[in-house]
């Protein structure tokens, strides 16, 4: 089976719509005629380099419904662009196996060799000082794509602080059994791809984003290998 035919053999297995996300959408859509009409995202996404076919999924994996085809285009206010490039990135793993952290923002979500950092097993973050607060309308990330793959635990939070003590929103949250501790999710786990996880902001304004797993079907370990945030200057 050709690399092509694999990629599109997985991503009929993802889905980026949390539960009611098309309903969110369209009420950020309403919401937004007083900033402007919404635009499609002009994001670039890598080229698929997925090999191998899914493993088995252990029992509880609490996956999402198939989706058919590629991503819809995502729509967002005129002026959101991706704020998190060349931003400050901090983590739970100050020593990471492989890689530097500086990587989840550098620009490269492709999945070459050195392009990801691989942070220790058991529940680990990553954190993004955008350095202002910022109008966030989505949030891309792309933990390891080269193989089948299905991280646990994904938790993504927007806070006012670097401690997320302050107005901390959680955004998307598939820890089904709440066994991180942060709450419990309704999101759906899903499989890597080169396109990503496409969360919605739903137009929040933060400063902070943090970023949550807790290992993968593959192994204990935590990869990151891009995040982009789309958003526009808070008013």
């Amino acid at each position: 089976m050709s690399a092509t035919l694999i990629v599109a053999a997985v991503l009929s297995l993802a889905d980026d719509g949390a539960p009611g996300a098309a309903g969110a959408q369209g009420e950020v859509a309403k919401e937004s005629k007083a900033a402007g009409d919404l635009v499609p995202l002009n994001i670039k996404l890598p080229k698929p380099a997925f090999r191998g076919t899914p493993k088995h999924v252990p029992p509880g994996t609490n996956l999402e419904e198939p989706r058919k085809g590629p991503r819809p285009p995502f729509m967002a206010a005129k002026g959101a662009v991706n704020v998190a490039a060349g931003k400050p990135v901090t983590s739970s793993d100050s020593e990471p196996i492989i890689g530097s952290i500086k990587l989840v923002t550098d620009g490269d979500n492709s999945a070459d060799e050195g392009s990801y950092v691989e942070l220790g097993p058991g529940l680990q973050w990553v954190q993004i000082d955008l350095k202002e607060k910022a109008e966030i309308w989505a949030i891309l990330v792309w933990h390891y794509h080269a193989n089948a793959r299905v991280y646990h635990d994904v938790v993504v939070q927007i806070a006012d602080d670097p401690d997320f003590i302050t107005n901390v929103r959680t955004l998307f949250n598939n820890d089904h059994d709440n066994s991180s501790g942060l709450g419990l999710g309704r999101d759906k786990e899903y499989w890597e791809t080169y396109e990503g996880k496409l969360i919605e902001g739903k137009a929040a304004v933060a400063r902070y984003v943090r970023l949550y797993s807790k290992g993968s079907t593959a192994d204990d370990q935590n990869h990151y290998i891009e995040v982009e945030v789309y958003a526009r200057p808070a008013k």
